[in-house]
């Protein structure tokens, strides 16, 4: 993984405007400029795949930021915080971390990081 694949595949969509590639073991793999996600905020985000209900109950963080749980399953956690949002999805190596703005329909931003987190679980990521 790579910066390249993050600005190729979500912030070139435009549909994303700050995004992470995290290793599930830990550490960032890629992410956008600016977007520094704290130690304890990875550990948080990759939790939450092996506790949903924490992140129902307690939101989601990400540089500082703490966004209110919409769903939360093994796959995915999504949240929302205004009129923004953020997209975690789950591979089988790394979770794909995923802000999208203002302005933005969810389901647009939704699309795109699912589908690279389906591409990268094909080719075995």
């Amino acid at each position: 993984m790579s910066w390249q694949d993050v600005d190729t595949n979500l912030l070139g969509t435009g549909k994303v405007n700050k995004a992470a590639i995290l290793g599930q073991a830990g550490g960032v793999w890629a992410s956008s400029p600016g977007y520094d996600i704290s130690t304890e905020e990875q550990a948080a985000i990759v939790g939450a795949f092996a506790d949903p209900s924490s992140a129902q109950a307690n939101g989601i963080r990400a540089a500082g930021v703490k966004f209110f749980t919409l769903t939360a399953n093994e796959r995915s956690v999504y949240g929302k915080k205004a009129a923004a949002g953020i997209l975690c999805v789950k591979t089988k190596q790394a979770v794909l971390v995923a802000e999208y703005p203002e302005g933005v329909a969810p389901s647009d931003a939704t699309v795109v990081v699912e589908g690279l987190a389906d591409y990268l679980l094909g080719v075995g990521y």
